[in-house]
């Protein structure tokens, strides 16, 4: 029986790339609003516009699959980080008059890197025999929490004793990683992939409601993990007052370290997808919600870090569901889901720092905190947390939906 332990290593160490490229910018959103003044908006906007890529990537594969030497584009994925990784660190040098552009240009190339990511090493897992296909998803995307805990770590203590000025050594270190995908990817075999034979096939995939079902849960679930996940850092600190130091370390990364815990959890133990998901999306409404409105700092910092361990299985959560539904789905289904999971991505931290700005520039806002005792930019993040909370009450109805059909629905669509 042929082995893939290399090609399962390979799979690790680009969800742990995912995990780099996704927390970087959050990491150093303060750092970017006190050396070149971006706004919240502007912050929010270097999410939108990682997971947008991503977005775009995951639609092309969507239909056009087919299209692809699926083997190659797998072995070519990270180089695309390695690349995107350098030119964001080169922002400042290359663009002394336009850093926020270089840094969405170095963005934008190592998101589609991961884009790719999600859109082919679940596929890629989900092709190598094993016991447990299930066990074997969740723990693919706990490598990815655990790679968060690293990056954050690491960031942290890097921003604390080599200093704020030197950020740029940051992406340089983490492109390391992509670098050793690469080899490992160009030294595994990669089996063949499903894909539909022409786009129609992916059309009439679409029409069968369920699969929205899925895509619109997996998209909450995304909003409600990304939001909490991009913001944690700034809102901990902008909000609650708590030394960013400290704020990373117990709320960042224990949310990362939450997240990893639940979905190492799964991999051993868990069963019901559904009603893991559904459970999930209560505990993180209630966390959000703490969040928003504790007066004390703790409770909030528990609130953010403990929202890890709901959110952890709503992504992979919601990818076992749809692929349990459409078995034959092949690359097609998980480009959806992940064409769904960032574009919640997308949209729920952009709208965070939309409602933050919009409540910090208003009058209201200004008496509304005064009224409060609190500072005006504590009470726009509050807002803020307050519309993050709004992903994950609407999910719990989705969820429910998942569970009342899961007993009488029969996986019978091919592509």
């Amino acid at each position: 029986m042929r082995s893939y332990k290399r090609l399962k290593y390979a799979c690790y160490t680009g969800n742990i790339t995912m995990s780099a490229v996704g927390s970087i910018s959050p990491l150093l959103f303060l750092t970017f609003r006190e050396q070149y003044g971006l706004s919240y908006s502007l912050l929010g906007t270097l999410v939108l516009v990682n997971f947008f890529t991503q977005l775009i990537i995951d639609l092309i594969f969507s239909f056009f699959s087919h299209k692809f030497n699926i083997a190659l584009t797998v072995r070519l994925m990270p180089i695309f980080s390695v690349v995107g990784l350098v030119l964001f660190a080169a922002a400042p040098i290359l663009f002394p008059n336009a850093v926020y552009l270089g840094l969405v240009l170095g963005i934008i190339i190592f998101s589609v890197s991961a884009g790719l990511a999600e859109v082919l090493i679940s596929p890629v897992i989900a092709a190598i025999p094993a016991e447990n296909p299930d066990h074997e998803m969740s723990k693919l995307h706990s490598v990815y929490a655990w790679g968060v805990v690293g990056v954050v770590i690491v960031a942290t203590l890097f921003l604390l004793f080599v200093g704020q000025e030197y950020w740029q050594i940051l992406p340089l270190i983490f492109a390391l990683i992509p670098l050793l995908s690469t080899v490992l990817f160009f030294t595994s075999d990669v089996p063949k992939l499903d894909t539909p034979e022409k786009t129609s096939g992916a059309v009439r995939f679409l029409k069968n409601p369920s699969v929205w079902l899925c895509v619109i849960g997996i998209f909450l679930g995304g909003a409600s993990e990304c939001t909490m996940a991009q913001w944690a850092s700034s809102y901990l600190e902008g909000a609650l007052g708590i030394p960013k130091v400290w704020g990373d370390i117990f709320g960042v990364a224990l949310f990362a370290m939450a997240l990893g815990i639940g979905r190492s959890l799964y991999a051993k133990i868990g069963k019901n997808a559904p009603r893991v998901l559904l459970l999930g999306a209560l505990g993180a409404s209630a966390c959000y919600l703490i969040a928003a409105f504790s007066p004390f700092a703790v409770v909030g910092l528990i609130a953010c870090a403990f929202t890890g361990f709901c959110v952890s299985m709503l992504w992979p959560g919601s990818l076992i569901v749809a692929s349990d539904r459409f078995p034959s789905g092949g690359v097609l289904i998980y480009a959806l889901m992940a064409a769904g999971g960032d574009f919640g991505a997308s949209v729920g931290p952009q709208l965070v720092g939309i409602a933050s700005d919009a409540v910090i520039a208003s009058s209201w806002g200004t008496s509304l905190a005064a009224r409060l005792g609190i500072g005006t930019e504590s009470l726009g993040m509050k807002a803020g947390m307050i519309v993050g909370a709004l992903f994950p009450i609407l999910a719990i109805f989705v969820y429910l939906r998942i569970v009342k059909t899961q007993k009488r629905y029969s996986p019978s669509l091919s592509i």
